[in-house]
């Protein structure tokens, strides 16, 4: 393990990057900055493996906008100088955010496109020439079948979580841009994952140059911070494990795993009934609102947050307090990286996984892959709530949907039987007695024409 204090200042970083990290709160280097910023600060290839939430991100744009400060830029043109492919949506957005506060001492023009939000605005913004593009494979490659942008004379090349890429299904798409890019030998490429299996490094070999390998702690896969816990329950009896855990353990922020859509959004209606305001969010959530989720997450107005594993990686949100596995992850990396989510940047954290009957063949592999058993925990009658909303409550009024409040507002509260019970009937008699008169006065009035 890596246990030399290094300060950015003792690098070779330029003033304004320094600045730039000044802003950021940074002083000190974590492990994988240490050892992965010399060699990059000197132009060669780098491909670092580290656990979750070790500065992974700022290592790369330090790199980066170092070598962009120090390199003349290559004649005005269609092509960005810097390239950063993330797998999701939520990675890129975390990614641009980071950049343009270590970047904006220099004045680097910073744009990130992915998919969900305004295609044509995102198109005419990157039509305008920038110096970094961030994106999601997708939608980079979208836009260069229609020549908005080139990758002829891009200068650096970053590549994130490229073990996702390959998990998600993006690599013939990572590899359609990398085809369309400078040869390896004339631009700088630095690959970052918290993993770096064979196929990964197989990558680094065909498309980087002869890249230095950094890894830290590879004996350790998880954060020590990290307090783990299992529960052995049955299936009819999880939910109310889940609901006595929180309401046990108040005050907390919570981002609940589930393998599926449907139990995500299950468990969003099921915990809004009984008094905790939660929103779950999937894969097919629009940009926008997906965006409004994170956001009062982040800031604390809503404690819990129901997700599938598209957000266990690029959900880089300080002070999660707890990571619940509500569905054991079929893929120990899954566990790995859904339970990264908590203790960040050096804070303590707990993971509780739910094992039931469903999924609880996963925690063999899960076990070896960590290099640890984890504890488990003994359930009393007292830990399960069996008294509880077993769905959301509706109106009598027919085809009325539950209404909830904002964020922040407390519970989500659902229309109760008696709250409304009459509201939409009378309606739907004073429009029938509206159109029983209206059908009288022009029945009269035909009688006189008569």
């Amino acid at each position: 393990m890596y246990s030399n204090i290094v300060k950015f200042k003792e690098l070779h970083i330029p003033k304004k990057i320094l600045d730039g990290i000044k802003a950021a709160g940074f002083s000190e280097c974590t492990p994988v900055q240490a050892l992965t910023l010399p060699e990059a600060l000197k132009g060669k290839d780098v491909a670092g493996q580290a656990q979750t939430g070790t500065g992974k991100t700022a290592a790369f744009l330090i790199a980066v906008f170092s070598r962009m400060l120090k390199m003349p830029p290559p004649e005005r043109g269609p092509s960005p100088r810097a390239l950063i492919i993330a797998p999701t949506r939520e990675l890129v957005v975390q990614i641009e955010a980071e950049a343009k506060l270590l970047g904006e001492p220099a004045g680097f023009k910073i744009l990130s496109v992915f998919g969900g939000v305004d295609y044509l605005k995102q198109r005419d913004q990157l039509s305008r020439q920038v110096d970094i593009l961030i994106g999601t494979p997708g939608r980079l490659i979208d836009y260069l079948k229609q020549k908005v942008y080139s990758l002829k004379k891009t200068q650096f090349l970053v590549i994130d979580e490229a073990d996702r890429m390959f998990d998600m299904g993006f690599i013939s798409d990572l590899r359609f841009l990398l085809r369309r890019m400078s040869p390896y030998n004339k631009r700088q490429s630095m690959l970052f994952s918290a993993t770096l299996s064979n196929r990964v490094m197989e990558l680094c070999y065909e498309h980087m140059n002869m890249p230095e390998k950094f890894s830290v702690t590879p004996e350790k896969i998880t954060v020590e911070q990290i307090e783990q816990e299992i529960y052995h329950v049955g299936l009819s009896e999880k939910f109310g494990l889940l609901l006595g855990i929180l309401r046990r353990e108040q005050g907390g922020r919570y981002l609940i795993f589930c393998n599926t859509k449907a139990e995500a959004e299950r468990l969003e209606v099921l915990l809004s009934a009984n008094g905790i305001s939660t929103a779950a969010i999937t894969g097919d959530l629009h940009q926008k609102k997906r965006m409004k989720v994170l956001a009062h997450f982040k800031d604390g107005t809503l404690p819990v947050l129901a997700a599938t594993d598209v957000a266990s990686r690029g959900l880089h949100i300080d002070g999660v307090t707890h990571v619940i596995n509500y569905d054991l992850p079929q893929d120990p990396e899954d566990y790995v990286h859904r339970i990264g989510r908590t203790a960040r940047a050096g804070a303590g954290g707990r993971a509780i996984s739910l094992a039931c009957e469903n999924y609880v063949h996963s925690l063999e592999s899960i076990e070896d892959y960590i290099k640890q058993k984890i504890p488990v925990m003994n359930i009393t009658e007292e830990m399960i709530v069996t008294e509880y909303q077993r769905r959301a409550v509706r109106s009598r009024t027919r085809g009325a949907r539950p209404r909830s409040k904002s964020f922040g507002q407390g519970s989500t509260k659902f229309t109760s039987k008696s709250g409304t019970s009459g509201r939409g009937i009378d309606k739907q008699g004073q429009r029938g007695k509206q159109r029983k008169n209206t059908f009288k006065k022009q029945s009269g009035r035909l009688e006189k024409k008569r």
